[in-house]
């Protein structure tokens, strides 16, 4: 199953390391990744794969959250279809 991972918050020093580390400790592999700095403000919208994970998608949004919430981020996932779903026109 591939998911979406979304990054927002203040730009800071290590924001893509973090969350690729966190991903990896999970077994989740990243497909895409595409990031830019508007104005003081990081983004950053990845691509993954989570059929590896060693952890359950539910247990994954909730470390996700708290590791953004640790560094002032909001850090989110969801499955690429409910994604898709929500941003087709």
């Amino acid at each position: 199953m591939r998911a979406i991972v979304t990054v927002i918050g203040k730009d800071q020093v290590g924001i893509i390391a973090a969350v690729c580390a966190l991903l990896s400790e999970k077994n989740v592999n990243v497909l895409d990744i595409s990031q830019t700095i508007l104005q003081e403000y990081f983004t950053m919208t990845m691509l993954v794969d989570v059929s590896q994970a060693t952890i359950p998608f539910a247990a994954l949004k909730e470390e996700l959250a708290a590791a953004g919430q640790d560094r002032g981020l909001d850090i989110r996932i969801q499955r690429e279809d409910i994604f898709d779903a929500m941003h087709r026109i």
